[in-house]
């Protein structure tokens, strides 16, 4: 497993930006898928956004695909998520998590990507509140 720390989280208006950051520690960052997971007050925890192991692919839940951004630089081995145009359907606990790239293509993950259980590594979660 990957050690997963997140940063980055507070209050914002509703409209308003927010980068949340994940730095990962342990085991090869680029053995990793990663993404990134909310869990609203109540509900289930749900699939945000997920990246590959070099950045070049990328995958959005309908919510927050054309306002979210995922990004990673395994030099520094942090992933990122740029949230832009926020809304207080947003406010979550957002967590960082991995899972093992495996050896198939990007493309054959695709229908797991947003499966949770399909993640072995997670962070502790940070909190992102969205005023209406």
């Amino acid at each position: 497993q990957v050690q997963l720390v997140e940063s980055g989280g507070g209050l914002v208006q509703a409209g308003g930006s927010l980068r949340l950051s994940c730095a990962a520690s342990g085991r090869t960052f680029t053995d990793y898928t990663m993404g990134w997971f909310r869990q609203a007050p109540g509900k289930e925890r749900e699939f945000v956004a997920a990246i590959s192991w070099s950045g070049g692919n990328t995958f959005y839940a309908d919510s927050v695909k054309g306002r979210f951004t995922i990004s990673r630089d395994n030099a520094k081995k942090t992933v990122s998520l740029q949230m832009n145009s926020l809304k207080p359907e947003d406010t979550a606990v957002y967590y960082c998590a991995g899972r093992d790239r495996g050896g198939s293509n990007w493309y054959s993950h695709l229908p797991t990507l947003g499966i949770k259980s399909k993640y072995d590594s997670w962070g502790q979660g940070t909190q992102v509140t969205v005023s209406s």
